[in-house]
């Protein structure tokens, strides 16, 4: 019978887990319901595709990344895994071809999308399934306490009934010790064995630069640094304006929001990827499923809303284990606008209940109507129409989802659809040149339905069958349409308003206690600890992080701008700082050793040689690794 470690050779060509990876993984298989907090690039999905692998039916996986859960699947099938999604982005042959390879057990993994669990007709279909393992992935969207709750995620715990005896993983990279007990508590947890690691990356320098003029900082910070980077703002405006000037100033930069053409977004996203773009500039809309190794550099032009956030993000950088930097630029008024945006966040109830009516009247559903029902919304559209701001609208119906009014979301992937204008024969009678001639003989051969419906269609696969770049197959496809040859509509993100419930009379809508004030008191909270870290000026910035997030008593990180400036530590705190870092991680790399006590080498090696001596400490591998004395 195989073994977890043979599966993962097997697949994916590695002799060992990662910490905690292991003990997570025979958790699930020792039917224990389990909660993962594996930091940004600790390598979270291993933990249950290894045991998906080696349990009996399929694992549903709920996770709210639509766009990144084709990824996910080709990136199985190339390991010769058998996935599949579900989401309503699907066309209904696409899903029926999924719901039948669950149901028959031909798919090993099934990626869902949360609202899809709001159909009542879904949860019927999924009664039909052999169900072995239910992984909640972005747990933290499930708690009401934590920053990114989505109601859809409430209807997770449904599947525990049908379910009783499957064991349920709930994974996440950031989560305070409320959020974790709220995530078992959502969940219906039996007992959860919770693994964690460290929130610590040892090997990223986490600085903090004071000025009053951003730009000329972000440059000197390009700079005096080499490799891959990501500055992060808050505007999209922002994000054209500081690749422009970043090109201007002869550093390769491109900008990155969620408004971008699907196309570009993946050109862009592919160019920084492969090198060819050194700076990406963007919002938080980038970096979702991002596994790029060798970011060296993340810099928050903008402050965070929450630490929560800002570790995901700062986290991007050097997941390949070798020194990077997490650099936050604070301006003069930077923490009175981050304590400005709570009252953004959380506009009057009365504006709220407002929202709620021009929502309804602009989509034309009256009182008692629109009963589980799907609506397209054009954000902009529909502020300028009813004269209504868009952030705190945008704020409005955010809390109006969290209520349970509404479920609104603005990222529901569309796939690319086609249909001939004209008959068949007029297609061989065109005069073209040869792109256009490419492009549409690789739609003919992969699509021949198009003649007589819209067909669904993965623009990524012609444009490789054409030998074109996607930019050149997105263009000559709308070349084709104006040339009425075909009506071709692109792969876009499609925000949608979901009513749950028929349409209530605007009196009636109220908000909770927990939905409006008692978060909104946490968002302050949140914002005042976000501030506490960037304005910090003599405790470690690691520590402030770690304490935050329930890891209380860890030594200095030694490699923070607080701690490099503070002065030499005397040998015998250092021998305790080495001992627990060995304790604390189970294994230490020597080569991490210049890192982690940047301004003290030579002693540091010194005193790893006299606790070898002393049996303090062990070397397994004949001095790569440390591991605790016997």
């Amino acid at each position: 019978m195989s073994t977890p470690s043979d599966i993962l050779a097997r697949y994916w060509g590695y002799s060992s887990f990662r910490p905690m990876q292991r003990e997570i993984v025979d958790h699930i298989l020792a039917s224990h319901d389990t909660i993962g907090l594996l930091p940004t690039g600790g390598g979270k999905s291993i933990t249950f595709q290894v045991p998906a692998l080696m349990l009996p039916g399929v694992t549903v996986v709920v996770t709210p990344l639509i766009s990144l859960m084709k990824d996910q699947v080709d990136n199985l099938a190339a390991r010769g895994i058998r996935a599949v999604c579900l989401h309503s982005g699907l066309s209904r042959r696409e899903m029926a071809y999924a719901t039948d390879s669950a149901r028959l057990g031909r798919a090993r993994i099934v990626y869902v999308a949360p609202e899809k669990l709001r159909r009542k007709n879904f949860i019927e279909e999924l009664r039909g399934w052999d169900v072995s393992l239910i992984v909640v992935d972005e747990a933290h969207c499930i708690s009401q306490w934590g920053y990114d709750f989505r109601p859809s995620y409430l209807k997770i715990a449904e599947l525990r009934p049908l379910f009783p005896d499957v064991p349920v993983l709930a994974l996440t990279a950031s989560a305070t010790p409320e959020v974790v007990a709220d995530i078992a508590d959502k969940l219906h947890m039996r007992a959860p064995a919770v693994c964690s690691l460290s929130f610590a990356r040892h090997n990223i320098s986490f600085v903090v630069r004071r000025t009053p003029h951003k730009e000329q900082m972000l440059l000197h910070v390009l700079e005096r640094t080499q490799g891959t980077a990501i500055v992060y703002v808050r505007s999209r405006r922002r994000c054209v304006e500081l690749a422009d000037m970043l090109r201007r100033e002869g550093i390769s930069a491109d900008y990155y929001h969620a408004g971008l053409d699907p196309l570009l977004k993946s050109e862009r996203q592919d160019a920084w990827r492969a090198g060819s773009v050194r700076v990406i500039v963007a919002t938080n809309a980038f970096g979702m499923g991002i596994d790029k190794p060798d970011v060296r550099l993340v810099v928050h032009f903008d402050l965070p809303s929450t630490l929560e956030e800002y570790y995901q993000e700062a986290g991007r950088a050097g997941r390949d284990g070798q020194p990077s930097y997490a650099v936050v630029l604070l301006g003069p008024t930077d923490t009175a606008t981050l304590r400005r945006r709570v009252s953004e966040e959380f506009p009057p109830k009365e504006f709220v209940a407002r929202v709620y009516e021009e929502l309804c009247v602009h989509l034309d559903i009256a009182v008692d109507g629109g009963f589980e029902m799907l609506y397209d919304i054009d954000l902009n559209r529909f502020c300028a129409s009813r004269r209504l701001p868009p952030r705190p609208t945008r704020s409005a119906l955010g809390l109006l989802s969290r209520a349970g009014y509404i479920d609104y979301n603005d990222e529901m992937a569309m796939q690319a659809r086609v249909m001939a204008t004209v008959q068949r024969d007029e297609f061989y009678a065109l005069r073209l040149d040869d792109v256009h001639e490419r492009v549409l003989m690789s739609l003919l051969r992969g699509y021949g339905g198009i003649f007589a419906d819209y067909v669904h269609i993965d623009e990524a696969r012609l444009a490789a069958a054409a030998g074109v770049s996607m930019s050149v197959f997105y263009d000559t496809m709308l070349s084709l349409s104006r040339m009425h040859v075909l009506h071709y509509v692109p792969r876009r993100i499609t925000p949608y308003v979901y009513f749950p419930y028929a349409r209530c009379a605007t009196r009636h809508v109220a908000l909770p206690r927990e939905v409006y004030d008692e978060r909104r008191k946490r968002a302050e909270e949140r914002v005042e600890a976000m501030i506490a870290f960037a304005t910090a000026t003599s405790e470690c910035r690691v520590r402030i992080m770690l304490d935050y997030f329930g890891q209380p008593d860890e030594p200095p990180c030694g490699c923070c701008d607080i701690c490099r400036a503070m002065p030499e530590p005397p040998k015998s705190s250092l021998r305790e700082s080495i001992a627990a870092a060995v304790s604390r991680e189970g294994a230490l790399r020597v080569a991490d050793i210049p890192r982690r006590w940047p301004d003290c080498d030579g002693t540091v090696a010194d005193i790893v040689r006299s606790m070898l001596d002393n049996g303090e400490l062990d070397s397994p591998d004949g001095g790569l690794t440390l591991v605790p004395g016997n």
